[in-house]
């Protein structure tokens, strides 16, 4: 049952880094050096005041850099990829109990994906947002990717069943909105 708890705690932080990449280390990192927090040994230095420092830092230019009309969208298209590695190390990170290689190969499977399809999920809102408000609501839509990965990251760590189910919630309908997207092109060609 702990190996499942882990499991699932890993992938809610891994959603909450398709929100923001660094607001889940930070939140990770806080909650270990509170000791609400197990890391698995290779990671414990994410619990640790030197990574704290860097992951408040690294927060807080990821978050203003949001806020700048075309660096938002540049960003998405450079913070997916690296939200997939972010999930994969989350993930690895919280994961006990099992042989490296299954620990990774959990961790790449199940926490990349997760959140891969959470920054998917963002960066179709942002380009949503950017046609329809010429960049003028994107404001919005990174203080909601904000409050949605500190949510996520507290959720995650109270609650880790709770943000497996809605993260799943949201795979679904990524993929079905990708789909519908599909079909709706092939019909107008």
């Amino acid at each position: 049952m702990e190996l499942l708890l882990s499991v699932a705690l890993g992938i809610g932080l891994s959603a909450a880094c398709g929100f923001r990449i660094f607001v889940p280390f930070t939140i990770m990192s806080i909650a270990a050096l509170t000791g609400y927090l197990h890391l698995s040994p290779d990671f414990s230095w994410i619990g640790t005041y030197p990574a704290l420092i860097a992951f408040v830092t690294a927060t807080v230019l990821e978050i203003l850099a949001y806020y700048i009309p075309w660096l938002d969208n540049l960003l998405d298209t450079l913070a997916t990829p690296a939200a997939m590695v972010a999930g994969t190390i989350a993930t690895a990170s919280v994961v006990t109990g099992m042989s490296p290689l299954l620990q990774w190969t959990t961790a790449i499977i199940a926490g990349g994906v997760a959140a891969g399809a959470v920054q998917t999920s963002t960066t179709l809102l942002r380009g949503a947002s950017t046609v329809t408000t010429g960049g003028l609501g994107n404001f919005l839509v990174a203080t909601v990717e904000l409050i949605g990965s500190v949510i996520t990251s507290f959720l995650a760590l109270v609650v880790p069943w709770l943000v497996l189910l809605l993260t799943l919630f949201l795979g679904i309908w990524v993929v079905r909105r990708m789909t519908q997207s599909r079909s709706q092109t092939r019909q107008t060609a």
